[in-house]
């Protein structure tokens, strides 16, 4: 049975890309995203403007991930052409690559902290500690945990969080922030302005809205599920909180392609060097890794991440707080 670092090792000889699928993935979902946009303008009928900006929506999910997968170092490294359309990405999804890889590679490097964790990642705090807390700390920290605060990811995980916070807490060394702002604003300005409210809300508020939003929930049930564990900092051990702490969320094969297999989120933080494409072949392959702590989209597995709210250190595991004293 393969476990600490025999179980990395063996994730190893899938960590290589394979240049033509990763070619292949960015091309036709950038594409298919370009597709949907201008049919969000063309197509006549509102209901297929819908339909298209839904599909646009998910398709964004896929393009951050495939980011996501670039700025790891994964895929189409070493590519000037990739690193061109991966930084435009970057801005145009509100995640510039100054602050999403400082921000990210904290996060794989702290994941499940107790004390350390809440750089790049949803805040954690022990039940002690929240008992401790004046009303005004409470409700901040609930406010960010909250389902609305997830849902409206857009506003609040990437233009505030993302853009507007990065900016000001270092305006010189994440100036890329400011630019990917101005340029969205700028961009729905002019299409409100000069083709309509439609072009403004099927081919770019909706989109976003969809993407971003199931982004944050994506983010936040990974690592805030039942039975889910947290680790003082000295107790802490990488494989460990890697499997112990991220979940795989089992969804339907459409929304697995959707979202770029990110739902393998345990394989993704044993190793992510492991090209996104690839996961589902490592779990099929690696008996281990289906033994794992598990998740889904369904409404009640939702309804049960967003109760836990505290760390109790008692029972070690997460908590809502209603009945708390």
């Amino acid at each position: 049975m393969l476990l600490g670092k025999d179980l990395i090792l063996a994730t190893k000889p899938f960590a290589k890309e394979i240049r033509a699928r990763s070619w292949f993935h960015t091309i036709s979902t950038l594409t298919l995203l370009i597709l949907s946009l201008v049919g969000t303008l063309l197509l006549p009928i509102l209901a297929l403007k819908l339909a298209c900006s839904v599909f646009a929506g998910l398709l964004l999910i896929r393009v951050f991930i495939i980011y996501h997968d670039h700025q790891h170092h994964s895929i189409l490294t070493n590519s000037p052409a990739a690193e061109v359309i991966m930084t435009i990405v970057g801005m145009y999804m509100l995640s510039p690559t100054s602050i999403w890889k400082r921000s990210h590679d904290h996060h794989h490097k702290h994941n499940s902290k107790l004390f350390s964790a809440s750089i790049g990642s949803y805040p954690i705090v022990t039940r002690k500690k929240y008992q401790e807390m004046t009303g005004t700390q409470k409700f901040t920290y609930l406010a960010i945990r909250h389902p609305l605060t997830i849902l409206l990811g857009y506003f609040s995980m990437f233009i505030l969080g993302m853009c507007v916070r990065s900016f000001v807490s270092s305006p010189r060394k994440h100036y890329d922030s400011l630019i990917a702002l101005i340029l969205h604003v700028t961009v729905a300005s002019l299409l409100f302005i000069f083709i309509g409210w439609q072009a403004w809300f099927f081919m770019f508020f909706l989109p976003f809205f969809i993407s971003l939003g199931m982004g944050a929930y994506l983010f936040y049930a990974q690592h805030n599920f039942p039975g889910v564990e947290f680790y003082e900092n000295k107790n802490w051990v990488y494989e460990k909180a890697a499997l112990e702490s991220s979940s795989y969320m089992k969804m339907h094969p459409i929304m697995e392609w959707f979202t770029g297999n990110i739902g393998y989120h345990h394989i993704h933080h044993l190793n992510s060097k492991i090209p996104f494409y690839r996961l589902p072949e490592v779990m099929k392959k690696i008996a281990e890794l289906r033994n794992c702590k598990t998740t889904s989209l369904s409404p009640k597995a939702v309804s049960e991440c967003f109760k836990l709210k505290v760390w109790d250190q008692e029972s070690n595991q997460m908590i809502g707080v209603r009945g708390l004293p």
